[in-house]
């Protein structure tokens, strides 16, 4: 299974895009002990300029556009959405690669978030808190996450949570 990370916003040289990338490259080393083949992000330029409502639109055009290269589970990120433990994150992560799915997306909006039509489409709303996160931020959490989660499933000692 390979996880695509669809993100609206640039990170370009910034601390973000370091911590994302460490925690990318420590899924592929590890994931591939468990079948995951690869672990990408795709950023996608914010539509600035525009009113939020329009900015939100083009945005979710982008993202759809991007959505329709490959099949599998779509998981949005937004603060509406469900929280879920590290070892939930892993269970799930362990039936998707336990299925056969070829590839597992995770969308990540912009400033403005998600659109309502967006959220709707994806097959999962997680919630990384009911805080809000800068999109950067949310990247880093996200890329961590995943990587727990390859950890938990790989049986790495990464994840100390007493089981």
């Amino acid at each position: 299974m390979k996880i695509d990370i669809l993100a609206i916003g640039q990170a370009r040289g910034a601390p973000e895009a370091a911590l994302v990338e460490n925690y990318c490259s420590r899924t592929r080393h590890l994931g591939k002990t468990i079948g995951l083949t690869d672990i990408a992000i795709s950023e996608f330029r914010e539509k600035k300029g525009l009113e939020r409502r329009a900015r939100q639109q083009a945005e979710h055009g982008i993202l759809l556009d991007a959505l329709q290269n490959n099949s599998g589970p779509v998981v949005a990120l937004d603060e509406t959405g469900t929280s879920v433990t590290s070892r939930q994150f892993a269970d799930s992560l362990q039936n998707r690669l336990d299925s056969g799915i070829p590839y597992m997306r995770f969308v990540i909006g912009g400033a403005d978030g998600l659109t309502h039509d967006m959220r709707r489409r994806a097959d999962f709303v997680l919630s990384l808190g009911t805080m809000t996160w800068p999109h950067l931020l949310a990247r880093v959490l996200l890329a961590e996450q995943i990587w727990r989660g390859v950890s938990i499933c790989a049986n790495h000692p990464y994840h100390r949570d007493g089981l």
